[in-house]
């Protein structure tokens, strides 16, 4: 058996941008940030159009609103707590009130950021960022697909927040990939119950249909790395054909894909929805690998959580 292949979704960000660097309009910034955030790559191919705005991110946003008024595709990045968190008026303000073609390249997202702690474990980014109108909202499974979605959104007009971690994780999906902003991707087939992943939970999902299957159960897995706009087809679908729903998700069970998931349920064919995240609690200190079992997120998890959501069918 071939060793599985790891690779931090932020790795794949850099590809992305190192993939961008013939695009004269396209513009790099970063707060301090270039060696971890891996914009760094771009700098190194192209410095002429790479500005290190240093550790003031909501001034890092309002130089990228200024930038995008000019014509100009700028990539805005920090750690997710700084981008969404720290700048979130700047973002909400000059970027997405006036809709501005910048990309915010959110590294370091979730519980997976590990030894930084509480602080930097950023859950609740992706709850801050669908509320702005008009923001689309992206999260890889895997460095592949991380560089496609940076390619995806470049390509679009309009601002967009891009999720990535920090921890290698394993890369699901091969050079044959195709990703399309807003639509999601069936990995299994099942109709007994559907878990809908995002971000590094795809593959715990793809882990725990594997446990399921030998159970009797069978698992819909279903990658949704677009959290807005969300793919209501295929929840609605999901909802029809399996009557159960898991959610899994590397961020607070309250506001994130889970929420965005259930709202499209109720709203059209209710079903039982539980949720895999992470609880109404902040993070903590340590290994990344440690830690996310600890907080539930894991394919042992969202197995339990299945067969839970499968016998509230009958």
């Amino acid at each position: 058996m071939a060793d599985v292949i790891k690779k931090a979704t932020r790795d794949g960000y850099g590809d992305g941008l190192l993939a961008l660097v013939d695009d004269p309009n396209v513009v790099v910034l970063d707060a301090d940030l270039a060696a971890a955030t891996k914009t760094g790559v771009f700098k190194k191919a192209c410095p002429e159009r790479f500005f290190d705005c240093g550790i003031a991110e909501g001034n890092m946003m309002s130089i990228a609103a200024g930038l995008a008024t000019t014509g100009k595709t700028v990539f805005a990045s920090s750690f997710a707590m700084f981008a969404a968190g720290r700048a979130f008026e700047q973002v909400r303000n000059s970027i997405g009130y006036p809709h501005l073609n910048v990309k915010i390249g959110a590294t370091h997202g979730g519980i997976s950021v590990g030894e930084d702690g509480a602080t930097h474990q950023c859950n609740e980014d992706i709850a801050l960022m669908r509320t702005i109108p008009g923001m689309t909202v992206i999260n890889p499974a895997d460095a592949h697909e991380a560089k496609l979605a940076v390619m995806a959104a470049a390509a679009m007009n309009g601002p967009v927040y891009l999720r990535f971690g920090r921890l290698a994780v394993p890369v699901i999906f091969g050079n044959d990939y195709t990703f399309e902003i807003g639509k999601s991707v069936r990995l299994t087939e099942g109709n007994d119950v559907a878990i809908i992943a995002t971000g590094l939970m795809v593959n715990e999902a793809l882990i725990a249909a594997e446990q399921l299957k030998g159970e009797g159960i069978n698992a819909r897995v279903i990658n949704m790395a677009t959290i807005k706009p969300i793919d209501r087809e295929a929840i609605i679908a999901a909802a029809r054909d399996t009557g159960a729903i898991v959610t899994a998700e590397e961020h607070s069970v309250i506001g994130g894909m889970g929420s965005a998931v259930a709202d499209v349920v109720c709203e059209t064919l209710p079903v039982p929805v539980l949720r895999v995240g992470v609880e109404d609690t902040f993070g903590k200190s340590g290994p990344a690998v440690d830690l996310l079992p600890l907080f539930g997120l894991s394919a042992a998890n969202i197995a339990a959580k299945a067969r839970a959501a499968v016998a509230l069918k009958k």
